[in-house]
């Protein structure tokens, strides 16, 4: 794992989507074709917005797989993480195929599904964030560091339900889903490049358990600290309270 910290989040997402796009463009380079995972919310704002401008990368021969979804939610809902992405990254660049999840009807059917198509295709690089619960991709703690499933059905702690009525998602708690479907911790971690974009004061406790302490389930991201090709891309809010990284 390697950190990095800009002065701010323009900064910071200019240099992860930078990072992501050159390895992106590697891979392709290198077996003709790029198997990547896009991650949503606010703290992917700068990065996907950068990366899209990456002119030089062959979008058409990239796969793109999906790291999370909640349960029950329609595509039209403005907190759709599939609308998100579509809006954010499939408006802008020819994504040659694009794998969301949609867990509207029968999370358990499309958690077999989208499992069974990411076993085929490894990873080069995955882009994710760190909750302010810690979490990864929707893995709560205490995260299951042990399954061996690509996806699997969690249930959201209210920590990060508060955290989509914070970031706008959502007016109320109880509109918040409970449940969602989720990339495994341990899918994540089979991924040969991790770009970790994590902006905000609010991330700085987060940050600091996961980064400084121990790799543990209850600090889902620490596991982190074990991928030897993983960036961490912080601002200065977001690293204020490190003490090893500065």
């Amino acid at each position: 794992m390697k950190v990095i910290i800009s002065k701010d989040k323009q900064e910071l997402g200019r240099r992860a989507a930078a990072e992501g796009a050159a390895l992106i463009q590697r891979a392709i380079e290198k077996k003709g074709e790029a198997n990547i995972v896009l991650a949503t919310g606010a703290s992917q704002f700068e990065m996907l917005s950068n990366l899209v401008k990456a002119g030089y990368v062959d979008w058409p021969r990239v796969r793109a797989f999906h790291l999370d979804e909640y349960v029950a939610m329609p595509e039209s809902h403005p907190a759709s993480f599939r609308r998100y992405l579509r809006e954010r990254v499939l408006a802008y660049v020819p994504i040659g195929e694009f794998y969301p999840i949609n867990a509207e009807t029968d999370p358990e059917a499309e958690v077999r599904r989208i499992s069974e198509i990411i076993r085929l295709h490894p990873i080069d690089v995955a882009f994710v964030g760190i909750g302010e619960n810690g979490h990864m991709a929707f893995n709560d703690p205490p995260a299951d560091f042990e399954t061996e499933a690509p996806y699997l059905i969690v249930n959201l702690d209210e920590a990060c339900r508060r955290q989509q009525i914070g970031e706008g998602w959502f007016k109320r708690l109880e509109d918040v889903p409970t449940r969602a479907v989720s990339m495994s911790i341990k899918q994540v971690m089979k991924s040969e490049w991790v770009i970790c974009s994590v902006p905000d004061l609010r991330k700085a406790q987060a940050v600091k358990n996961c980064l400084e302490g121990p790799v543990s389930p209850m600090a889902p991201s620490s596991c982190l600290q074990k991928h030897e090709r993983a960036l961490v891309f912080l601002d200065r809010d977001s690293a204020s309270l490190l003490t090893k990284f500065k």
